[in-house]
């Protein structure tokens, strides 16, 4: 038995190290300087130049226009994040709340024309998609780079699948006590979905942080410009004998790998408690 448990922490720290070693490559690269990088490629020794790199990359103004900073490119890339996630969370629970609730005659069909979405994927859509909010004016806006993603089966199925758990007698008490549909669904429902509502924030906030196609075919403006545009934009650069700035394009790679595994190390308990509540 001491043996077995013994291997399974082996393998579990082996698999640990493999998954981290690119992460540390990534860091320990980006405190070396672009042209140290160009010689003599990836790194795992320290190279001094932290403080500078990374103030470089999150406060100078750069792009075409040097205007745009890493710090903006940080901002945009929360706003996508954050309103991607509550946009889905909040469509997801209306839908999966009256196809469970409501006494519709094909609500079940309605389900399934739903989570056949899933076989449509944003690259299968994304020229219709990209053509509507090029005629609604919404390029180069928040609103056209969260609105059009927010439709979301997998969130529908999960709360869907979580609100069919709950018993009857808490709608029944409802009732009595003459609370109507909205006052269940705000009263009863969300603060009953508390640890799904946490799992499903954490998956779509680090789908939404790391949307690249969408956000590319969606900005021109660099203001708009998210983390992940951003170290596109950098190693693009190749001007004559000037060498792209790989030390800032490393370093922008480990800033947008911060706050989603910060989201996850944080609601953990939470992520897993709503993943397991959903099969009850």
């Amino acid at each position: 038995m001491q043996k077995n448990k013994l291997s399974d922490h082996l393998v579990l720290i082996l698999g640990s190290l493999f998954l981290m070693v690119p992460v540390v490559v990534a860091f320990m690269t980006s405190t070396h300087a672009a042209a140290d990088i160009h010689s003599n490629g990836l790194s795992l020794t320290w190279g001094g130049n932290f403080v500078e790199t990374y103030e470089k990359v999150l406060t100078r103004e750069g792009g075409f226009t040097g205007q745009v900073t890493g710090s903006r490119m940080v901002m945009n890339s929360f706003i996508l994040g954050i309103g991607f996630a509550l946009g889905k969370i909040v469509l997801s629970m209306l839908a999966a709340y009256a196809i469970v609730y409501f006494r519709m005659r094909f609500a079940t069909l309605a389900f399934w024309v739903i989570f056949t979405t899933l076989l449509l994927p944003l690259e299968v859509r994304i020229m219709p998609s990209y053509q509507v909010m090029s005629e609604l004016g919404l390029l180069n806006t928040y609103t056209g780079l969260i609105v059009p993603l927010l439709a979301s089966a997998t969130g529908t199925f999960y709360f869907r699948q979580f609100f069919k758990s709950v018993p009857d007698e808490l709608l029944e008490a409802a009732r009595i006590d003459g609370a109507g549909p909205i006052k269940f669904f705000i009263d009863v429902l969300v603060p009953l979905s508390r640890t799904m509502i946490a799992a499903i924030f954490i998956i779509m906030f680090v789908y939404g942080w790391n949307q690249y196609l969408w956000p590319m075919l969606m900005t021109t403006d660099e203001r708009f410009f998210t983390l992940m545009r951003g170290i596109k934009q950098i190693l693009q650069v190749w001007i004559g004998s000037q060498i792209p700035d790989y030390n800032e394009a490393f370093a922008l790679a480990v800033l947008a790998m911060l706050p989603p595994v910060l989201i996850v190390v944080i609601f953990q308990s939470w992520f897993i408690k709503g993943l397991t509540e959903s099969d009850k």
